[in-house]
């Protein structure tokens, strides 16, 4: 990065993922409120950052002091899966469509869940 030109295109990539980022954070909150509501949570609590751990985990009908473990490095990334897979459960859904849809592609996979005809049951 010898000129101010190469900084500026680097720059440019930067505010161009953080766009998508924020866009892809509303579209997830959005559906999230949907979920929480069904759920009978508060639906509010779906754009506050680290709260909607916590009240995901009581969803998949988890202890929610277990929303902890989002917090441990490697574990956070198989708790979120048992989570994606607990809250599919919850709503009637397989194993594949939570993984996939869940984990994977929240910003789909909770949009079908929160405005599809999904019912949540209770733990």
């Amino acid at each position: 990065m010898d000129s101010i030109t190469d900084m500026a295109g680097l720059g440019a990539l930067y505010g161009a993922g953080g766009v998508v980022g924020v866009i892809c954070y509303i579209i997830v909150a959005i559906a999230l409120w949907k979920v929480f509501t069904k759920a009978g949570l508060p639906g509010f609590l779906a754009i506050i950052p680290i709260v909607n751990l916590f009240a995901l985990v009581k969803v998949s009908g988890l202890k929610i002091w277990w929303g902890l473990l989002y917090l441990v490095p490697i574990v956070n990334i198989v708790f979120a899966i048992i989570v994606a897979l607990k809250v599919g459960e919850r709503f009637g859904k397989g194993g594949a469509f939570s993984f996939f849809l869940l984990f994977l592609f929240q910003f789909i996979g909770y949009l079908i869940l929160g405005f599809g005809d999904a019912r949540y049951r209770q733990p």
